[in-house]
């Protein structure tokens, strides 16, 4: 699998399939976070995720593209099904390594309840 194809597969199984225990397939166990929101390796990963599903169970990320350059990798998310809050754009940042992710950076924006519907962001 290409980097791409592993990213694609690791949103739809992991996030919008609210599987968090298939992020043993994607993830090193010593992956590195950099959101202070999640812990460091992928067993906190899984925790985290598995509370995230059972607590918004409408979380979704559409992605809308990724770019991949050597062993780095962004991927442009439209978030949705967050309650009590707007729609997201969300940047993720991905650094492999041996075919796995190692490392995780984010970025992540509301949009605006006026610019809801409005494809500006993507």
């Amino acid at each position: 699998m290409t980097n791409k194809e592993i990213l694609m597969a690791f949103y739809e199984e992991v996030f919008n399939g609210h599987n968090a225990d298939a992020a043993r397939k994607y993830l090193r166990e010593d992956y590195i976070q950099h959101n202070p929101g999640v812990g460091q390796g992928r067993e906190a990963f899984i925790e985290a995720f598995r509370k995230k599903f059972e607590q918004v169970p409408h979380f979704h990320l559409d992605v809308k593209r990724i770019i991949v350059e050597g062993d780095m990798a962004a991927v442009h998310i439209h978030a949705t099904g967050l309650p009590g809050k707007n729609e997201s754009v969300v940047v993720d940042i991905y650094r492999f390594r041996d075919g796995l992710l190692a490392e995780h950076w984010d970025c992540l924006m509301p949009i605006p309840q006026d610019m809801l519907g409005n494809d500006i962001y993507f």
